[in-house]
């Protein structure tokens, strides 16, 4: 760890990008103002599996587990971990840890956070679903016992934050907000962690403020100079880039691809680039027995896998790549990514061709030969230029015959109709933070995953998935993920579209490691005076 935390001190990637919506503070003190498209949709660290949700607690809550820059598995409020048997793991934890309200960090801590995250409301839970049991041993050791054996249990307790218990009792939020239901709860807008930065103030879409910690178990591992971050999402992009380059901020990770040029000829600003660990692609209510916003009436046409294979050869995802993302995408076969495990680089290279007429043939076969209407629901202001990509389909679909209605709206209203279940054709992104294929499969192909609004799924399929998070043989497992890799790729419940790439733009006084899950580690930067 100690090499480690100095290989960090020098690893950032000095990037360019200047900014801030507010009076830019003196320097003797160390502002970091961050702007995005998008703000968290809550605070309650268990009870939604988004990314930017997720990027903002990690600020302010640690797991037992973390990654470092390169995406290694480190260390967190676990100092050491050991397997004692086959289903049996212990962590032994760090000593003389606080929570920011001065609370001490134990193992009844550990035990009730990871109970929360199995909670029906969390959808947290598939990152947890294998542990049946959590032992006390002592104050600062506990033992997870799992149904199976788990190759991948410290990649899926990364994203699995400690909380106070005593806090969250006397706040009466031992249960996650419940997202779907739009419950408000003292978690939503509050927080107390062990992060490396303590909530100051927060307004939700407008300002959310965090100042650090100085009694974090981790600074002398990650010696940032942040004393206040200031973050402001900005979901138009002529005023996001303006603040850019006006200095009004200092970090944006979502610069408009169409400013990359004009910010990369600004001579104070630099923009870093990386492939992203994070797929595109449509998904299809395949399960309905009638879809809900469609001019076929009494079945469903997307339950006919010609019909899906007609919008899939309809969608012209080279034009896309070319005229929408400006070059910054990588077609894609399937809608996992290198360096995932159970990625398999011949499904992206025979992606299914762009062609129009064979989509027509596909929609007459299947007894559409006029085609029909149908709703596309897109965010547009969650992925890079998500509402063009999918106006960019609009046209697409339409040559063939099919007439589509697009809905686009903020990815807080354009969740919740996935997670509940209530759309017909929808734009998903999907990153995998575990880097394994059980991740997706749990969330979006078993029959009962919290994002499957495919409703996509079979006992045979369910079965397969849940026997991989217990098979710990590599050999036997990979060969059971592609087994399911193939029945998904016949059977096409998801279009996929592309790869994304992503881009951050700073200030050069900023250093900070550009992460391909697309998630700013402020413990990571460091400001030049």
């Amino acid at each position: 760890m100690g090499t480690f935390s100095k290989k960090l001190a020098v690893a950032g990637f000095v990037l360019g990008v200047g900014a801030s919506l507010v009076a830019m503070p003196a320097r003797s003190e160390n502002t970091l103002r961050y702007a995005n498209v998008g703000d968290a949709a809550t605070l309650d660290p268990h009870a939604l599996n988004s990314l930017v949700t997720l990027m903002a607690g990690m600020q302010m809550h640690d797991a037992l587990v973390m990654r470092s820059p390169t995406m290694e598995k480190v260390p967190g409020l676990a100092e050491s971990w050991e397997i004692l048997d086959e289903n049996t793991w212990q962590f032994n934890l760090r000593r003389d840890v606080t929570f920011h309200n001065g609370n001490a960090f134990t193992a009844d801590d550990v035990i009730f956070s990871i109970r929360r995250a199995q909670s029906e409301t969390s959808q947290m839970n598939g990152y947890v679903n294998t542990i049946t049991g959590i032992r006390k041993v002592d104050d600062h050791t506990v033992q997870l016992v799992t149904a199976k054996p788990n190759p991948i249990l410290l990649d899926q307790l990364i994203n699995i934050f400690m909380m106070d218990k005593e806090w969250a009792e006397k706040h009466e939020v031992t249960e996650p907000q419940n997202f779907k239901d739009k419950q408000e709860t003292y978690a939503v807008r509050h927080t107390n962690g062990t992060g490396a930065f303590k909530l100051q103030s927060r307004e939700p879409d407008v300002k959310t403020v965090f100042v650090r910690n100085d009694q974090w178990w981790g600074k002398d591992l990650y010696p940032h100079n942040i004393d206040k971050i200031v973050w402001t999402p900005i979901s138009n992009d002529a005023t996001r880039v303006a603040a850019l380059l006006s200095g009004e901020v200092d970090l944006l990770t979502d610069p408009p691809l169409q400013d990359l040029k004009r910010i990369k000829a600004g001579p104070s600003l630099k923009v870093d680039q990386t492939a992203q660990i994070r797929t595109i692609f449509f998904g299809l209510d395949v399960k309905s027995e009638e879809l809900r916003h469609s001019s076929v009436k009494g079945k469903n046409p997307f339950q006919d896998v010609k019909v899906r294979q007609a919008f899939y050869h309809a969608i012209n995802i080279d034009a896309i790549k070319r005229a929408v993302m400006r070059g910054l995408a990588i077609p894609a076969g399937m809608i996992i990514e290198p360096p995932i495990n159970g990625y398999k680089s011949e499904w992206d290279e025979n992606r299914l061709a762009f062609d129009p007429e064979k989509s027509k043939a596909l929609l007459t076969e299947a007894g559409y030969p006029d085609g029909f209407s149908v709703q596309l629901d897109c965010p547009n202001n969650r992925y890079q230029n998500d509402e063009a990509i999918c106006q960019a389909a609009v046209g697409m679909l339409a040559k063939v015959g099919i007439d589509v209605k697009l809905n686009a709206q903020p990815k807080t209203q354009h969740f919740p109709l996935i997670t509940g279940k209530g759309t017909d054709f929808y734009m998903l992104g999907w990153g995998i933070p575990t880097m394994d294929s059980g991740f997706i499969f749990d969330y979006l192909f078993h029959s009962g995953g919290s994002w499957n609004a495919s409703g996509y799924g079979t006992k045979e399929l369910d079965g397969k998935i849940e026997a991989i998070r217990g098979i710990v043989d590599p050999k036997k497992r990979n060969l059971l993920i592609e087994e399911i890799w193939t029945q998904i790729q016949e059977d096409m419940p998801y279009l996929p579209l592309h790869h994304q790439m992503i881009s951050w733009a700073m200030n050069k006084s900023v250093d900070i490691p550009i992460e391909p899950n697309n998630m700013p580690r402020f413990y990571w930067a460091t400001l030049q005076k």
